[in-house]
């Protein structure tokens, strides 16, 4: 998911950002200082700055004690 094509054009994702200690801004080394979501024609997508959303909890309460016995 990380390396997939339609990536979201964010400065929050961009090589040229950093975060900064300041809430909601991204410190841009082309346009300055921004916030996440803007985006400018110098987005070059980074994906190590992505973190990826978690992974729903599994529900085993369908299934009993049989189940994992071998």
């Amino acid at each position: 998911m990380l390396f997939r094509k339609d990536i979201p054009v964010s400065c929050a994702y961009c090589r040229h950002s950093a975060g900064t200690e300041v809430e909601n801004t991204v410190l841009c080394s082309k346009c300055g200082v921004t916030p996440p979501k803007d985006k400018c024609r110098r987005f070059r997508y980074d994906p190590l700055k992505r973190i990826p959303k978690k992974a729903k909890a599994q529900d085993f309460s369908k299934f009993d004690e049989a189940d994992f016995t071998l």
